[in-house]
């Protein structure tokens, strides 16, 4: 499950870039909550401890990074998408709390 501002930013990249998010998105809907590193990895300062982060494979100069929780029915929900390529700290200080609410959002309106 994709949130709009995801399916939104997964549009407007390069093609090499999404060819690899796709890919990337396609392991998680196959392997479910067992999928690990090197493509998954657990996010330490979100309030949920369920939060991960999608990292697939790069074109050169981009880090992309998509933070992610499963939800009660182990649906992955992509919460929020972008590169931290030269922002690698400040990236997630920006982002976590992003994808936290809309977690949240997720769980009261979805579920």
């Amino acid at each position: 499950m994709l949130v709009d501002d995801v399916v939104e930013w997964f549009t407007e990249l390069p093609t090499r870039d999404a060819d690899l998010v796709a890919a990337a998105i396609d392991l998680l809907e196959e392997h479910g909550p067992s999928l690990g590193r090197p493509l998954v990895d657990h996010v330490k300062a979100s309030r949920h401890n369920n939060m991960k982060e999608l990292r697939p494979g790069s074109s050169g100069r981009s880090e992309i990074r998509i933070l992610f929780a499963f939800d009660p029915r182990r649906r992955a929900v992509l919460l929020i998408a972008g590169d931290k390529a030269g922002n690698w700290t400040r990236w997630y200080d920006d982002h976590i709390p992003i994808a936290d609410d809309r977690y949240d959002k997720w769980l009261r309106t979805e579920l």
